[in-house]
């Protein structure tokens, strides 16, 4: 199957796309394309993997569905691009980024320039139906980007893995804390952001172990 993602996750992840589960996925994907309103556009469904290679892959931040409004999912999760304007996680996320590292509150939510720097924004469904969210869950994105944490937290050493929420912290069953640093806590939508989202340094303590594995922290 030819699928149109960046080098290094092709070979990555080269077993998933022969498998049953993932050619049902594209036909779904495919038709509900075809249907009507799907989020992200087709050719940034893989964004975050072409912004981030698998080798440079420094920190995963694992979001649930793509945004569902028009004009705001580009394929990164929490992230739009710039001149949008910025939904209520992101910008708690910002929030807690200034008060954890003392930078100026960004306006930019164009994630991009994480991404540059070795933080795979992802989310754990790649696409989802305008103005549904959840609308594409269980159709076999989740077994996809299991893959994708199994094979970073087998492949890898010294990763950080971000888990915010419920439905993020499915995920760290799938992660060897022996190998890796992995941060969570509640999720930075407004519903529960200040049950222990605000707060949790999670942007620190992130560089703080990127720089013990002799690595460049992120500029945040």
């Amino acid at each position: 199957m030819n699928v149109k993602i960046e080098q290094s996750w092709q070979k990555a992840l080269a077993a998933e796309w022969q498998k049953e589960y993932f050619s049902r996925l594209v036909e779904f994907v495919r038709n509900a394309y075809s249907r009507g309103t799907v989020f992200p556009p087709g050719r940034q469904i893989f964004a975050a993997f072409d912004a981030c290679p698998f080798d440079k892959v420094k920190v995963v931040i694992l979001g649930q569905d793509p945004y569902h409004d028009v004009g705001q999912a580009n394929g990164l999760c929490f992230s739009v691009n710039s001149g949008t304007p910025l939904p209520p996680s992101l910008v708690n996320i910002f929030k807690e980024v200034a008060d954890d590292t003392c930078a100026p509150m960004a306006t930019d939510g164009d994630l991009s320039r994480w991404a540059r720097q070795g933080v795979l924004l992802l989310n754990a469904t790649l696409t989802v139906e305008a103005h549904h969210p959840g609308s594409h869950q269980r159709r076999g994105w989740e077994d996809f980007t299991d893959e994708v944490v199994s094979r970073l937290a087998h492949d890898r050493q010294g990763l950080v893995f971000m888990l915010w929420g419920s439905y993020a912290q499915r995920k760290g069953v799938l992660i060897d804390r022996s190998r890796h640093l992995v941060l969570t806590s509640p999720h930075p939508s407004p519903l529960s952001a200040h049950r222990g989202f605000f707060g949790n340094h999670h942007f620190t303590q992130a560089n703080d172990y990127l720089v013990q594995q002799g690595l460049s922290p992120i500029q945040w």
